[in-house]
């Protein structure tokens, strides 16, 4: 038995590609394998700010306290009251994987909400269109979103360079796991 499994089986992430749709909200209780707890001054705008621009949905609230917001499933943010949040964003940032067809929407969201809280989209090396969204209480957030994959492409070159290959491409120890 292999150690390597295909990781698709359980994200829900789905392929990239032209078609590609979110999944639908999760609104059931799971064990959080991970999530971000993010202080705010002031919940109800960050409220609106995340679920108006961002696409998140308000799972549940401790009023006054704390309000759990979900997107899709494992991605999970506590907004927690705060009496203070940063002057300025951190270097560091939390990405959200999104699909291709929501990336421009949720730009014109976020714009909407605040409008100079986004910079991008652009397109990376490794294939993905992104987007930085600075939110209400400071934080870095990334939208990502894998583009369809094209053998002959630049981003698949510079994969190709560190040593990722497409599953039907693989040989050796790429091939078990990809």
């Amino acid at each position: 038995m292999s150690d390597y499994y295909n990781a698709f089986e359980i994200s829900p992430v789905p392929a990239p590609g032209p078609d590609a749709v979110p999944p639908e909200p999760f609104r059931g209780i799971y064990g959080m394998p991970a999530f971000a707890t993010i202080p705010t001054n002031d919940l109800a705008a960050s409220v609106d700010f995340w679920v108006r621009g961002l696409g998140f949905f308000e799972l549940f609230s401790i009023p006054g306290r704390l309000v759990h917001l979900r997107r899709w499933a494992f991605q999970d943010v506590l907004l927690v009251a705060a009496e203070s949040v940063p002057a300025q964003a951190p270097a560091m940032s939390l990405s959200f994987a999104c699909v291709l067809g929501e990336v421009d929407s949720l730009v014109e969201a976020c714009r909407a909400v605040r409008p100079d809280s986004v910079d991008g989209p652009w397109d990376t090396p490794w294939n993905t269109r992104d987007t930085t969204v600075i939110t209400p209480e400071q934080a870095r957030v990334v939208l990502t979103a894998a583009k369809p994959f094209d053998p002959a492409s630049q981003e698949a070159r510079n994969l190709a360079a560190i040593g990722i290959t497409p599953p039907d491409a693989a040989r050796g120890d790429n091939a078990e796991h990809a």
